[in-house]
């Protein structure tokens, strides 16, 4: 099974997470939000995790400020998806305003649709999710129901659609496919607390229920 733990950090509380293997302790670090390196670190040290790479849901400085302390701590290869890929390596090239300096991280690996990762016995799902960035992703384990949303999908809403790089358009298809997934799947958003597919009854209707 896929075991989760999240880290809410930085001025957004934004969820950093640390995912695992139970049957090996290999593990990801999804999302490394400002300030939380320290506390992933610690973390994967006492509980004898193995780590093996970062996953990048989106690219907003709130999720990908630590993204370069961990690398270097940890030597651990980056995803993201291609057409996030510029602001991770030139962080504000979004647009959006950055409230610190954020150095700029050359990802190793490219996230595709449908791809599979490999995390020990597990096997992570990419699911593209354009909408709130044109290259924001889920990353779903169909074994053990687990979503990770990034600020595609919270408890109750959606990303934020009036950014820079945000696609409106392409939200509403990319909520469609997330609302055909179990509805038991407990999903683990970038802010905020979880929730299951079940629960946000709105999802379906997505695009009316927001006003779109």
């Amino acid at each position: 099974m896929l075991v989760i733990k999240n880290f809410p950090a930085g001025p957004l509380e934004t969820n950093a997470y640390v995912i695992w293997c139970d049957q090996t302790q290999k593990c990801a670090v999804v999302d490394p939000a400002p300030g939380s390196s320290k506390s992933i670190q610690e973390f994967i040290t006492r509980f004898h995790l193995e780590p093996q790479m970062i996953l990048l849901t989106h690219s907003h400085w709130d999720h990908t400020a630590d993204v370069a302390a961990l690398k270097k701590a940890l030597h651990l290869p980056v995803y993201i998806h291609p057409l996030d890929q510029g602001n991770l390596i030139q962080p504000g090239s979004d647009g959006l305003p950055l409230f610190f300096s954020i150095e700029g991280v050359k990802p190793n690996h490219n996230l595709e649709d449908g791809q599979k990762i490999p995390l020990g016995q597990e096997t992570i799902e990419v699911i593209h999710t354009p909408g709130h960035t044109p290259g924001g992703v889920c990353f779903y384990d169909p074994n053990s129901k687990i979503l990770l949303t990034g600020d595609t999908l919270f408890k109750g809403s959606i990303g934020n659609l009036s950014f820079p790089t945000a696609r409106p358009d392409l939200m509403w298809p990319a909520l469609d496919r997330l609302a055909k997934l179990p509805p038991e799947t407990v999903f683990y958003p970038g802010h905020g607390p979880k929730s299951t597919i079940g629960a946000e009854t709105w999802l379906p209707q997505a695009r009316e229920f927001f006003g779109y």
